[in-house]
C-alpha cells in the first residue's frame, strides 16, 4: 500500500522539524514549505494526500493558499488542516468557509494533530472509493473526479462546499437529508457549522442552478432532498 504524503506549511523551522519527526514516525512521507508560494508550487507538483497549513505566512498567507487550492479542481480534493496561532473564532470560520477541513490552534499536541490527520485521511479514502463517477440527473451532470458540474453542457462555477452539498444530494435522489447529515457527509460530525449556514449554502446553490434549483427541495421541519 502506498504511503500517504503530508505537506506541512509553516515559516517556523522548529514547527516543521517537530511535525516532520512525528509524522515520519507514524509512517507518513513528509514534504515541507516555508512560504505560501512554495506551498502552492509543491501542492500542484506533488499532489499530497493532506496539507497542514499555517495561516500566518510571509508573502501569500495561509487563507489565500487555501482559497487558491480549493478553487483548483486538481487540488480541491486535498484535505487541509489549518495550523495557526490565531484563536479568534472569526479567523477559524473564514478558513473553514474557504474549504479547510479542520483546524488546530498553537500551541498544539502532536498526538492530537496526528489523530485529526488520520481521521481526515480515512474519510478521504472512503470518499474516493465512493467517488470516481459521473452522476446524471435531469439536465445536470456532476463529475466527481474533475469536481465539475454542468447544466445542459454549460459548466457552473461552484464553491467546494456547494459542490459537496450537491454531490451528497444527487448521489441519493429522493432521500431526505437533515442539515446535520449534510454537514456530516461533507466535513464530519464535529464540524462547527450551524443549521443557518447550511440554509445559506442551499440558497446560493439554488441561485447558481437557476431554474434547475427547483430540484433541491425543502422538506419542512426535516431538511433537503434532490427531487427524482
Amino acid at each position: 500500500m502506498a504511503r500517504n504524503t503530508i505537506l506541512v506549511v509553516d515559516d517556523e523551522q522548529d514547527i516543521l522539524e517537530l511535525l516532520r519527526y512525528n509524522l515520519t514516525a507514524q509512517g507518513y512521507d513528509v514534504l515541507t514549505a516555508e512560504t505560501g508560494e512554495k506551498a502552492l508550487e509543491t501542492a500542484r507538483k506533488k499532489n499530497p494526500s493532506l496539507i497542514v497549513l499555517d495561516l500566518m505566512l510571509p508573502g501569500i498567507d495561509g487563507l489565500e493558499v487555501c482559497k487558491t487550492l480549493k478553487s483548483n479542481h486538481k487540488c480541491a480534493h486535498i484535505p487541509i488542516v489549518m495550523l495557526t496561532a490565531k484563536g479568534e473564532e472569526s479567523d477559524i470560520v473564514v478558513g473553514l468557509e474557504l474549504g479547510a477541513d479542520d483546524y488546530v490552534t498553537k500551541p498544539f499536541s502532536p498526538k492530537v494533530l496526528t489523530a485529526r490527520i488520520r481521521r481526515l485521511l480515512k474519510k478521504s479514502a472512503h470518499q474516493a472509493g465512493e467517488d470516481g463517477q459521473i452522476i446524471h440527473i435531469h439536465e445536470l451532470s456532476l463529475d466527481t473526479i474533475r469536481h465539475e458540474v454542468t447544466v445542459s453542457g454549460k459548466t457552473l462555477e461552484l464553491t467546494l462546499t456547494e459542490f459537496k452539498i450537491l454531490q451528497t444530494l444527487m448521489k441519493r435522489p429522493g432521500m431526505v437529508f437533515t442539515r446535520y447529515q449534510i454537514v456530516d457527509s461533507i466535513h464530519g460530525g464535529d464540524y462547527p457549522v450551524t443549521d443557518r449556514a447550511v440554509d445559506v449554502q442551499i440558497v446560493s446553490l439554488r441561485k447558481k442552478l437557476g431554474k434547475h434549483g427547483k430540484y433541491i427541495e425543502t422538506v419542512r421541519g426535516v431538511g433537503y432532498r434532490f427531487g427524482d
